[in-house]
């Protein structure tokens, strides 16, 4: 398998957000994963097929967007549009998270149905991805009926996730908890919708519901779009332990109101970043580098705080591996610098300016999937890639 050195890099954000920024400026990649992390000149360059120079800009880990309501393929009922999975890779995004194929039309609501849904999903997503973005898929959406069998079945099938509680037939916390052991006892990462109701046939979520269902994820606490009462809020991020997130698709005051509580809890890593989109507020390519811009600009959280957020957190909740820089890891990494007339110097300082970082290049696996964003502004830097001399 083809050897590839990226080399010159300005600021290694590692994901890992005990410890966001390494001291090194090399990586070696084979086979899609990560092989080596160092200065160029204590590598071993030996077998190196190709050689990225990326001119002192940043590398990050490829965001990940988790919270996302794909259906099947590149293609969203929701907004009527194609290609919304391309879009987002050229927002650096290299994986997204089913929180439910809510938008399909006719969605099935008996058992049958809403388990074939999922499994179709999960299996579908696993063996195609829209331009290479890794989706994970077939989002078990909990309607009434539901036995314990049915989730030893979906887990043995694929099905990772429990789309967010209250979009479905599933709403009290009476119903929802002993599924929720059930597919905790499967393996599966469940979330939870929070705050008020977002569509049709969904229902408005209170802080003491989600203690009692006993969720994974607390999706968009900052809400979707409702969002919760700040004393709601701080219930949640003061007297559990559950994974909190921050998404595009709500509330802004309420991002910068829970931020402040979460700094005082020292809760920055159960913080993670989705979009909640395709929704109603519509389709946002950024939408998760708009977030990490909000919180590195406005709320006090350093740039490589925030995509650790986005990135090494969300892998870490869904048991992925990727979304941390380090050997053995799966090669997906955004190669991004300060858009040309920022005032910021570097990647991270633009984004702690507010200013969208431009994307020179992402890749997948180890493989460049896009070289500049056609979404971002331009980078000021570029990637030189030659072959070893």
């Amino acid at each position: 398998m083809a050897k590839l050195m990226i080399k010159n890099i300005g600021a290694l954000v590692s994901g890992n957000i005990s410890n966001p920024v390494l001291n090194a400026d090399t990586l070696m990649i084979e086979g899609g994963l990560i092989q080596a992390v160092g200065k160029e000149k204590s590598l071993d360059s030996r077998g190196v097929d190709q050689v990225m120079d990326i001119g002192g800009m940043t590398i990050t880990p490829g965001l990940i967007d988790s919270h996302c309501h794909p259906v099947l393929g590149d293609f969203t009922p929701r907004q009527k549009m194609l290609d919304f999975i391309e879009s987002s890779l050229h927002g650096g995004v290299t994986t997204l998270i089913s929180a439910g194929e809510v938008h399909l039309a006719g969605r099935p609501k008996d058992v049958a149905g809403t388990k074939a849904l999922a499994i179709l999903a999960a299996k579908s997503f696993a063996s195609a991805r829209p331009a290479g973005v890794k989706v994970l898929g077939g989002g078990l959406i909990l309607e009434p009926g539901l036995q314990e069998k049915d989730f030893e079945e979906l887990a043995r099938e694929g099905v990772k996730v429990v789309g967010e509680i209250g979009l479905g037939g599933v709403k009290r916390p009476k119903d929802a908890a002993p599924m929720v052991k059930w597919a905790k006892k499967y393996g599966m990462v469940v979330m939870m919708h929070t705050g008020g109701t977002s569509i049709p046939g969904s229902t408005t979520v209170p802080a003491d519901d989600v203690i009692a269902t006993d969720p994974d994820i607390v999706s968009h606490i900052n809400g979707g779009p409702t969002a919760i009462s700040l004393l709601e809020a701080e219930k949640l991020i003061r007297k559990t332990s559950l994974i909190l997130e921050i998404v595009h698709c709500g509330n802004s005051k309420m991002i910068v109101d829970v931020m402040k509580i979460v700094k005082e809890a020292k809760a920055y890593p159960r913080i993670i970043i989705g979009n909640d989109a395709p929704s109603g507020t519509g389709v946002i390519p950024l939408g998760i580098l708009r977030v990490i811009n909000f919180l590195a600009s406005l709320c006090g959280v350093k740039a490589e705080e925030a995509i650790a957020m986005a990135t090494g957190n969300t892998a870490k909740v869904y048991k992925l591996n990727r979304g941390v820089i380090e050997v053995g890891k799966e090669a997906d990494l955004v190669i991004m610098d300060a858009p040309m007339g920022s005032v910021g110097k570097d990647a991270l300082s633009a984004i702690e300016a507010g200013d969208i970082p431009g994307i020179a290049g992402v890749l997948i696996d180890g493989v460049m999937k896009i070289g500049v964003s056609r979404n971002t502004p331009p980078p000021n830097g570029k990637i030189v890639s030659s072959k070893p001399q």
